[in-house]
């Protein structure tokens, strides 16, 4: 299906991103599956990111990161400094706003949380390919980088 834009085949477009979205909404109901009772993905997503992107950031750059309402992140960052797996400490630069930064019991679940996906990665290494997962993972990357590019 030609688009008129220089013959890009919006079809393949489209059909990639519904997958994509199918395999976050199954890999998304693994990973909850595994999380202790309470928490739910973007509470994982947001200790993932703490984990990766170094503490200290906002919560309306982290709300930019995720693309969510400030008002939806500051719920989610509510409900894990209530779990002490976050704090949240006065920002030095601006008196009004906060920082978020992970605390030792939110690094210590996101680790077990990692280790209690073994067996289901484990069940997937043995009835999928993954030497195709390591093929497609460039392409994620460069397509994840593009789109994250482009909405700025």
């Amino acid at each position: 299906m030609d688009d008129g834009q220089g013959g890009h085949d919006v079809g393949v477009i489209f059909e990639v991103f519904k997958e994509i979205g199918i395999i976050e909404q199954l890999s998304r109901a693994i990973l909850e599956a595994r999380l202790p009772g309470g928490l739910i993905a973007p509470h994982f997503s947001v200790l993932s990111h703490l984990s990766h992107r170094g503490d200290g950031q906002t919560p309306i750059d982290m709300a930019r990161a995720f693309q969510v309402p400030k008002t939806s992140m500051t719920h989610t960052l509510k409900g894990l400094d209530g779990l002490g797996l976050i704090e949240m400490r006065p920002n030095p630069e601006d008196g009004r706003s906060k920082r978020v930064w992970l605390t030792e019991a939110g690094r210590a679940l996101f680790a077990r949380v990692i280790v209690d996906l073994g067996p289901d990665f484990a069940e997937l290494a043995r009835g999928f390919d993954t030497s195709r997962l390591s093929e497609i993972q460039p392409v994620l990357t460069d397509l994840r980088i593009f789109l994250d590019a482009a909405r700025d």
